[in-house]
């Protein structure tokens, strides 16, 4: 339906120069609007494998950010996994898995408080929680091959995830 409003909406000076022209002309018309809804159609939109693995790499950051008390870091890793849940939400409508991910919400509503008050010890355990919520989420939707753990190494050697003045 949306796509169908934005055609439409992109056709409308076409269609509205056209009002007094002869009908003749209403097939390259046609042609024109076809020829959109093809380029539509054919847009890249990134599939539940690309978000999962950004969350994924979110994930690492989150939990190494949170490791060293950059609560600035790790804010914004919670903010970019919510990011990539409200993105699976809007671009994989078609994919049944995404009724599970409401249960991700309160794993990151907590991680969030305990990253207000700096708790390093309540963040350890809630870290857990959205990992044993990713699992659980994962086997729901049948996707219990992919386990996710709490990392081991940084994701990234060109990132310092202490806090700034303290590397």
């Amino acid at each position: 339906m949306k796509y169908i409003f934005i055609l439409l909406l992109a056709a409308m000076p076409v269609l509205l120069s056209s009002c007094g022209q002869p009908a003749a002309e209403a097939p390259a018309m046609l042609a024109r609007l076809d020829s959109l809804q093809k380029r539509l159609d054919m847009a890249y939109r990134p599939g539940l494998g690309e978000f999962m693995s950004g969350i994924q790499v979110h994930h690492e950051k989150l939990w190494f950010a949170g490791k060293f008390g950059n609560w600035d870091l790790a804010g914004f890793e919670v903010g970019e996994i919510r990011e990539s849940i409200t993105d699976i939400q809007n671009y994989c409508q078609d994919r049944p898995e995404i009724q599970y991910l409401p249960m991700i919400h309160a794993p990151l509503d907590s991680l969030d408080k305990d990253i207000s008050r700096k708790n390093s010890k309540q963040f350890t355990a809630d870290f857990q929680l959205l990992t044993n919520t990713c699992n659980t989420c994962h086997q729901v939707s049948k996707h219990a091959f992919n386990v996710i753990a709490i990392p081991q190494t940084p994701p990234f050697s060109n990132q310092v995830f202490q806090p700034i003045g303290k590397q």
